[in-house]
């Protein structure tokens, strides 16, 4: 056992830093929940792990994703998120890829080798197109829904997909996967606070986000804490 892992295994005790050293997690998006979730992840000691995010560090992101600093704007986010997982676990297996998920691209990704994928996806298609991926593969997947606009931590729940309400990124990734013939057998994250339409932001439709809740510092990391909790508990349990 590493040094850095003591804490970790007087709680998991022997065998359960042995299955997370052993487990093999793919992490689709790098924003507000994902860098948080794989953050989670890599310090609780999965030893394989495969980061997925096309985008770069804006400024807009500081208040609420990870990698995101004034010193890091422009830089892809994977690179920052990647440097910064394997300054946690330098023995960390860790691939990147930097590219936005295209439904090609999901089937080909995804494989059976991974015990979980952890979607932390924003924008419906390529979220809708990962989790099919990951059904037609068999393996596991927890969804995050809309964190925007939310104000309150306890309010946050996982539920399988067939059981979401109030949240509006839930009812339509639901009609959309039921039409996929995919009813229920993906865990979401998502609250059951309604979001403020004061706080949305409505754009020209040039922006490939046609529109966007505000969003604060903690709901996005929060969404990732519990993704990483039920993806690290589902690990040491099975």
């Amino acid at each position: 056992m590493a040094i850095w892992q003591e804490r970790a295994e007087l709680l998991f005790k022997t065998e359960g830093i042995e299955r997370l050293k052993n487990a093999n997690i793919l992490i689709v998006g790098l924003g507000g929940v994902g860098s948080f979730a794989a953050e989670f992840i890599t310090r609780a000691g999965v030893g394989n792990l495969t980061i997925v995010d096309g985008d770069t560090v804006d400024i807009t992101n500081i208040n609420r994703q990870l990698p995101a600093l004034h010193s890091t704007v422009t830089q892809p986010k994977v690179e920052v998120v990647a440097a910064r997982l394997l300054d946690i676990n330098p023995e960390l297996n860790l691939t990147k890829i930097q590219e936005f998920l295209s439904p090609e691209r999901a089937e080909a990704i995804v494989t059976e080798e991974f015990d979980y994928v952890v979607d932390c996806i924003d924008s419906i298609t390529p979220k809708l197109h990962l989790i099919v991926a990951a059904k037609k593969k068999k393996v596991k997947v927890i969804s995050n829904m809309g964190a925007g606009g939310k104000m309150q931590s306890n309010k946050i729940v996982v539920r399988d997909i067939c059981k979401t309400d109030v949240c509006p990124l839930a009812k339509v990734i639901r009609k959309r996967l039921k039409k996929l013939g995919i009813s229920k057998g993906v865990k979401a994250v998502y609250s059951l606070e309604k979001p403020d339409e004061s706080s949305l932001k409505k754009t020209d439709g040039t922006n490939f986000k046609k529109s966007f809740f505000g969003t604060n510092s903690w709901m996005p990391a929060l969404f990732g804490l519990h993704s990483a909790e039920h993806v690290i508990t589902y690990l040491l349990k099975r």
